[in-house]
């Protein structure tokens, strides 16, 4: 399944589809190259699900917690991880199986601590700067 975003503009729609082809589920991985858009997309589906917290990239935190209406929300993001042991030492279990919404940047780093069930979306973007979200 695929959403096309022209603009900044579509992120809503996007962030409501995706939410929506995918209401069972809680653990998101994002998949995209830097600078495509993963925390801006997650910034939207966060503001989607009634967070009203400042939304920022967690990169040197490694993960911020967000209050919904929804409970709470947890936007990850793996990238400065050395190994799999950093996650295990964050207590990395304890969020993706708490039942609330988690968000995951740079998944790549932690390939054998994903929920079976997680959602992977799958950011590109062509020659028109259109993003293309796909998830499996």
């Amino acid at each position: 399944m695929e959403f096309v975003a022209a603009s900044i503009a579509d992120l809503p729609a996007a962030a409501d589809w995706l939410l929506e082809q995918s209401a069972e589920n809680r653990v998101f991985v994002f998949k995209a190259p830097m600078g495509a858009g993963k925390t801006s997309f997650i910034k939207v589906i966060c503001s989607q699900l009634g967070v009203t917290d400042a939304t920022s990239s967690p990169t040197f935190s490694i993960v911020n917690e967000y209050e919904s209406a929804n409970g709470p929300v947890y936007h990850f993001d793996f990238y400065r991880l050395k190994d799999e042991q950093e996650a295990f030492d964050l207590g990395y279990e304890e969020y993706f199986y708490s039942g609330d919404y988690c968000f995951v940047e740079w998944p790549e780093k932690i390939p054998n601590l994903i929920p079976e069930d997680a959602v992977e979306v799958n950011i590109t973007v062509d020659e028109d700067l259109k993003r293309h979200i796909q998830i499996k």
